[in-house]
This record gives structure tokens, C-alpha cells and sequence, in this order.
């Protein structure tokens, strides 16, 4: 099954998980949504439009009565046009979101069906150039709502392919342009500071992949001694 296919099976596996979540009476800012979309939201899921869905995805959660379990019902509508690049949406703002409607918390079988589609999307990312999402903005949407970065390095360094290196030099010419990678913050409201992991990354796992020589100043050594003592 090749990783697109695999994606789709998770993707698919996302919805049966949360065939659960029943609609609900949807009530919330009268200024922003009109009460034909509230009766949307409160109707079948899979007739929601995906201009609406693409809207509540990156509403403020005061925005809604019960804006957790709104995200939460909707979250098999946005995660799938979120990893198929059709959600319009910020991708960031998708991961600071699901934090804020607390989605670690929910029942196990919908917290590992979300982090299924995150190992899948991941892998299909790094095996597919272009891919629908930039890679740098993938790898943040699957770092700030695991709040875990190390994991998805880990696994780039062990897919050592040609969309991978063309994913890898993407990411050092977007990071390394105003040397932004001293002071990485990924997450909407920059929530995680991925400086020192990231940048020990380029310098040591795959350094060799990288034909950037930017990647030799000093300074970026000098610097990323400075930020381990910090963190020490």
C-alpha cells in the first residue's frame, strides 16, 4: 500500500472513530454566523460545506457556546481537507486550536486515530515532493499539538529518499533566510520554541544531506551551545 493509500486508510479510520459524536444544538457569535449556519453545524456532519467547516476551523474558540465539543465533532471534516491541502486555513492555527479544545484529553480511541493520521500524513509528506502542505508547515501542525518535535525529526532522518532530501532543502533555504532558525517558534501563537532541537538536527543528524554552507558559520555552533546551557 503506498503511503497516499495509507493516508487515505487513516483518514478513513478518523471518521469511523468519531462516528460517534452526535450533532448538537450549535449556538454562537450572532455578529459573525447566521442562524442558517448554525442549523448547518447542527446538522449531519458530512453536509456541513467546506467553506463553513474551513471557517470554524480557525474561529476563536469564544466564538462558540461549547466551542470543544463543536472542534471536536468537526475535527474528521478539517483534519481531512487540512492534510489534502484544501482546508484554505493557516495550517498552524489547526494545531493551536485543537489544543485549546483540549483534544489529548478525548477518548482513546479518538486521541490515536488522530495521531495515526498524523504518523501516516508524516510519512506520505516526506515521500511525496511537492506535497499538498509544505513540509515545515506539516511537521508544526504534528509538533505543537503532540507537543513533541524529536519523534518526526527522528523519522525524517531514518527516510533517507529523494523527496525527503528535496523536503530537507526546502526547509533549510525557509529557516535559514534571515537565519530565523535561531529563534524557531512553531504553533500559531508560537507555542514551541523548536530552536535548539531543529537546529542541532541540521547541524549533527543530517548534516550531510544538506548542501547549504550556511550550515558552517560558527556562529550557528556558538549558538546552539548557548541555547543546550540554557536548557540545562
Amino acid at each position: 500500500m503506498s503511503c497516499s493509500e495509507q493516508l487515505m486508510t487513516a483518514l478513513d479510520s478518523l471518521d469511523r472513530a468519531f462516528a460517534a459524536e452526535d450533532p448538537f444544538p450549535v449556538t454562537g457569535c450572532t455578529f459573525c454566523y447566521s442562524e442558517q449556519d448554525f442549523a448547518e453545524l447542527s446538522g449531519p456532519l458530512h453536509l456541513i460545506t467546506d467553506d463553513l467547516v474551513s471557517s470554524v476551523a480557525a474561529e476563536v474558540p469564544d466564538h462558540w457556546e461549547d466551542f470543544p465539543r463543536l472542534y471536536r465533532r468537526l475535527v474528521p471534516r478539517i483534519i481531512r481537507l487540512l492534510v489534502t491541502g484544501r482546508l484554505h486555513v493557516g495550517e498552524e492555527l489547526i494545531a493551536s486550536r485543537l489544543n485549546q479544545a483540549g483534544w489529548a484529553t478525548w477518548d482513546l480511541p479518538l486521541t490515536e486515530a488522530l495521531r495515526g493520521v498524523w504518523s501516516t500524513w508524516w510519512q506520505s509528506t516526506l515521500q511525496t515532493h511537492p506535497s499538498p502542505v509544505p513540509v515545515r508547515d506539516a511537521l508544526s501542525v504534528i509538533a505543537v499539538s503532540t507537543d513533541n518535535l524529536r519523534p518526526w525529526l527522528d523519522t525524517w532522518t531514518a527516510t533517507n529518499t529523494p523527496a525527503a532530501d528535496a523536503h530537507l532543502a526546502d526547509l533549510v533555504t525557509d529557516v535559514m533566510y534571515k537565519f530565523e532558525i535561531t529563534d524557531l517558534r512553531m504553533g500559531f501563537y508560537e507555542e514551541y520554541d523548536a530552536t535548539a532541537e531543529l537546529l542541532g538536527w541540521l547541524l549533527t543528524d543530517v548534516r550531510d544531506r544538506v548542501i547549504d554552507t550556511r550550515l558552517d558559520d560558527p556562529f550557528l555552533h556558538e549558538h546552539l551551545q548557548a541555547t543546550a546551557q540554557r536548557h540545562d
